[in-house]
């Protein structure tokens, strides 16, 4: 399958790159024609560093980020989130935290009581690596808003949608870089419907070929 992966190059930042490769692929929530691949960003310091300098460029309007809350594999890209928001004097050059929710036995986020201060009452920027429906997203608002943090942000190396309930999505990519990129609902499928079999399933860690 690699051997039909496509490079994609970001418009803001030509260091900044995914790939893409075409099919039908099962998430946890949908089912697309792309596997989009965000490896590079996730594990080479170098591109993270200018990929954090794409999303920084949103936040630089004065706005107070105290928490940066990282999901699906974005630690990395995260502190350096936070360092280019700092060297902006965001936040009034005050520290910004970088955490990772943990996950309980029925898939709820969490925090523990020893960084629970770093959510309550903060502004928070919620930071992801893809968003194809929002779900995500969604479930992380409702963390956020059990542990009373102020979402103030929403980032994403990859998103397919362009708000969440009024709130832009600040993305890398778009569905719009892609060449005629699709997702459904699993039981509205056309490929499945049409008898193609499933390539892989895929979440943030990568996809499994079956």
């Amino acid at each position: 399958m690699e051997n039909r992966i496509t490079e994609i190059t970001s418009k803001e930042n030509k260091a900044v790159k995914i790939g893409i490769i075409p099919g039908h692929f099962a998430t946890n929530h949908s089912h697309v024609n792309y596997y989009v691949d965000l490896t590079g960003i996730k594990t080479s310091h170098a591109m993270a560093i200018e990929a954090a300098s794409v999303l920084a460029q949103s936040y630089l309007s004065g706005l107070s980020v105290d928490t940066i809350i990282c999901l699906e594999g974005t630690e990395m890209l995260g502190a350096f989130f936070a360092q280019k928001l700092a060297d902006a004097g965001i936040n009034s050059n005050k520290d910004i935290a970088v955490l990772t929710p943990e996950l309980n036995s029925n898939n709820q986020m969490i925090f523990r009581d020893n960084i629970q201060s770093k959510v309550w009452g903060k502004n928070v920027v919620l930071l992801i690596s893809s968003a194809s429906t929002g779900k995500t997203i969604s479930r992380s608002v409702d963390c956020l808003q059990y542990y009373s943090g102020k979402l103030v942000g929403i980032s994403a190396i990859f998103s397919a949608i362009d708000d969440f309930n009024g709130m832009p999505v600040n993305a890398i990519f778009r569905s719009s870089d892609l060449p005629k990129y699709e997702t459904f609902l699993s039981h509205e499928c056309p490929m499945c419907k049409q008898g193609k079999k499933i390539d892989a399933v895929v979440n943030s860690y990568g996809y499994m070929k079956l």
